[in-house]
């Protein structure tokens, strides 16, 4: 399918006056000096702990039944706070000289649903993720939030694939970098205006696995986690999948922002995940120590399928492998839709849900550990690689229990 500008504006399928993001953003900034909530979604403390501009999923409140994570349970990540966007006035911008006509479209949200409908599970992650492990367990100083492992979440997005969209609008040969621009207020620190969160990416990866996500298990995205559109770059930093995404600029040279130099950046911009692991335990759990107590978890990479998890429950001094359970492994074929996600198939991975069980344990304060290895043969390690802003804490976890 090739739709020109002229035909997008004029298509009957919205009807809505195409606007560009600064057309969106005024107000927005405003709410924000208000005193509006950063948040939107209700945070409770058995579910989350509470930051104030972020909210970080406690795994003590994880289901071991469950595998999927729902959006009331995902943790937020905001630079500023959650914008109020109107979505039938709302419009996506797609632009520049990567383009075979520079002048690019404007899409309303009916106008994106329309292309091929995908349903795509993967792992949503922020690049701090057990941040604060720097400090307590490797005694070094960083800045951030002070994240222990709960910024993650396995998610079912539903949406279209952006390289449709790109085929569609006309991307030129030469293409190389698309700017991805949300719709929040603008970041403000140290008395400079760095603008709305924004961030490149390569073509490659939005003709691999981009997404342009409406919604998650069927369901509108919720105010906080992006509505109406977010960019989703499957297992990439949480910060490249840009919510309440306004625009993206397609050029023929790179393009960087401070989202990719100043922060989210060591010896260049950050892009996939490491490998991570989560026991579904309080820390300083107190265990009653039965004939036998099964411990369960769960472990993910930003670039391949679990591969093998390993547990010690004696603070590594030995290890054994868990018994691997569910990991969402899938790619199915898109089908025409308006909005509804696909009934069958699916594409991407998740996390892989593991278990372990102790053989008459004796009482004690113990250390649990969990190691694995993804299967592109990356392995978590004894001590993450230090860096000032605390990104990307890979090391297995010591984490404190007592068997009672």
């Amino acid at each position: 399918m090739r739709l020109s500008r002229r035909s997008f504006l004029g298509s009957a399928l919205g009807g809505a006056v195409a606007l560009s993001a600064a057309d969106l953003l005024p107000g927005l900034a405003e709410r924000a000096v208000a005193g509006a909530p950063a948040i939107v979604k209700p945070l409770p403390a058995a579910w989350f702990i509470d930051y104030g501009t972020n909210a970080e999923m406690r795994w003590d409140s994880v289901d071991p039944a469950a595998y999927a994570t729902t959006q009331e349970r995902l943790f937020v990540r905001d630079h500023v706070s959650t914008p109020t966007i109107d979505a039938s006035t709302y419009a996506l911008r797609i632009f520049g000289d990567g383009l075979e006509d520079p002048a690019g479209v404007s899409l309303t949200l009916d106008q994106v649903k329309a292309f091929p409908n995908v349903r795509h599970t993967s792992v949503h992650e922020c690049t701090g993720n057990g941040r604060s492990f720097f400090a307590t367990q490797q005694g070094q100083s960083v800045a951030g939030t002070k994240w222990t492992l709960g910024a993650v979440a396995s998610v079912q997005w539903d949406g279209v694939r952006l390289a449709d969209v790109l085929r569609a609008v006309g991307i030129r040969p030469d293409a190389v970098s698309i700017m991805s621009t949300g719709l929040d207020p603008h970041y403000v620190s140290g008395g400079v205006d760095y603008g709305p969160v924004r961030r490149p990416f390569p073509v490659e990866k939005a003709f691999d696995d981009a997404m342009l996500a409406w919604g998650v298990d069927g369901e509108p995205l919720l105010p906080d986690h992006g509505y109406p559109l977010r960019l989703v770059l499957p297992g990439w930093i949480g910060i490249a999948s840009t919510k309440w995404l306004g625009s993206l600029e397609v050029s023929t040279s790179e393009q960087t922002s401070p989202w990719s130099t100043t922060w989210y950046n060591i010896d260049g911009p950050l892009t996939a995940n490491p490998v991570r692991s989560a026991f579904e335990l309080p820390w300083n759990a107190q265990i009653p120590a039965a004939s036998s107590v099964t411990l369960t978890g769960r472990s993910w990479s930003g670039l391949a399928p679990i591969a093998a998890v390993e547990i010690s429950v004696d603070g590594g001094a030995t290890w054994k492998h868990a018994d691997l359970g569910r990991t969402y492994v899938g790619r199915g074929e898109p089908h025409r839709g308006s909005g509804r996600p696909t009934e069958s198939g699916d594409g991407g991975f998740g996390w892989t849900q593991w278990s372990y069980t102790l053989r008459r344990p004796a009482k004690g304060a113990r250390t649990l550990m969990a190691r694995a290895t993804d299967q592109a043969g990356r392995t978590q390690p004894d001590v993450a690689a230090y860096n000032p802003n605390g990104y990307f804490f890979d090391a297995v976890v010591k984490h404190p229990v007592t068997l009672v």
